[in-house]
């Protein structure tokens, strides 16, 4: 354990989505609180290097497209060891691998070992050897599952890593602030008005509600509330989002593809509720706290809204946890069998109950407010 308190320069090693990384912040508070003027350099995918950057406890990113977990490039081993030389000449004190229960931490740990980072956690189901200095025995799912972040604020408190602060990290500035309005506004949203954002994508085609359902949805929704409603999406969902905004009309916008993912968050920060698939905005959700209702494709439990006023929506079925990114039973039931009428529930219950007193929410800056670029929070009125 002194040895860890030693650790000043910790390598972060998180090669998944946004989502995974934003579900590691607490955990790399815990580490980053732990030990005085300690810097925290994030190991991670494109996608996450592309969050990393709004997450305060992050001092340094490094981008990297693993061999071992999903990504879109054709892979040359000379690209690893040129990683491997990087992280050598850096000079690390340790190295803490974060991983899904799913997923194996010796690959990682192997990098790190001949990148001579002479500390080195991770879980691991077998005995690692000298792959990892410290371990933690792998038990999920036989034992139970844990939300993802309370696995990892457990990993990290075995080599005594804590923190008081539990929430997710998703730091807002007045520059994307400032973008965003002007955005909206040229788009005729009216940003004295509230809003409920709808992101009716998410890059695993199991874990979507159906465009259908989703229109259902809003029309309902859009029959109870005065509120406007603005459809958010990637580039690759731009034509579902203008389709979506065509079939519901009035104060109805479609963003896709328009925002930063500062942008993003600042356009969550200000939404009385999100609507969304169970995806990387959900995560951006909590750590902004706006409350969040989630098509939640049971393909796996461990990844619920975390510290903020939610409803979870699945139909049950017995193919629950499947970890699949297509439907293996081409039925899509745990989500399909979601009534859009539910989902209007679930949305109207959050909104009177938390979502009223977000409504007042402006984007327009608070006389006296900090120049563009500092963090800010987002005030009710």
């Amino acid at each position: 354990m002194s040895q860890w308190n030693n650790a000043r320069d910790i390598l972060c090693v998180r090669l998944d989505n946004m989502g995974d990384v934003l579900m590691t912040t607490p955990a790399l508070r815990a580490l980053k609180e732990s030990v005085p003027d300690r810097h925290l350099t994030l190991l991670t995918s494109p996608s996450g290097a592309a969050v990393a950057n709004h997450i305060p406890e992050v001092d340094q990113v490094i981008m990297y497209d693993a061999p071992w977990v999903k990504c879109a490039n054709t892979h040359d081993a000379s690209s690893d060891r040129r990683m491997i030389s990087r992280l050598d000449a850096a000079d690390y004190d340790a190295a803490v691998i974060f991983t899904v229960y799913s997923q194996c931490a010796l690959p990682a740990a192997l990098m790190c070992m001949m990148a001579d980072i002479p500390l080195r956690l991770g879980h691991s189901r077998e005995n690692p050897y000298l792959l990892l200095t410290d371990w933690v025995r792998e038990t999920e799912p036989q034992s139970g599952v844990r939300h993802e972040v309370q696995r990892q604020l457990d990993l990290v408190a075995s080599v005594g890593a804590h923190t008081e602060d539990r929430h997710l990290s998703f730091a807002l500035n007045n520059a994307d602030r400032g973008a965003l309005q002007a955005k909206l506004s040229r788009r005729g949203v009216d940003l004295r008005r509230p809003w409920l954002v709808l992101h009716p994508g998410a890059t695993a085609a199991s874990r979507r509600y159906s465009a259908a359902q989703y229109t259902a949805a809003a029309q309902g929704i859009r029959a109870r509330l005065d509120c406007q409603i603005l459809v958010t999406g990637s580039d690759e969902e731009v034509p579902l989002c203008h389709a979506m905004q065509e079939s519901l009309g009035r104060n109805v916008f479609s963003l896709a593809g328009e925002l930063t993912l500062g942008e993003f968050g600042t356009l969550i920060a200000g939404s009385a509720v999100l609507l969304s698939n169970n995806s990387g905005p959900v995560h951006i959700a909590a750590a902004v706290g706006t409350p969040v209702v989630d098509l939640y494709a049971l393909t796996n439990p461990q990844h619920t809204p975390w510290l903020v006023p939610n409803r979870v929506l699945f139909h049950d079925v017995p193919c629950r946890n499947c970890y699949k990114s297509v439907c293996p039973e081409g039925h899509h039931a745990c989500l399909a069998e979601v009534a859009p009428q539910d989902v209007v529930t679930a949305v109207c219950d959050l909104w009177h109950e938390h979502g009223g007193r977000r409504a007042c929410f402006s984007l327009v800056p608070p006389e006296g407010d900090a120049e563009d670029g500092d963090a800010f929070a987002v005030d009710a009125a």
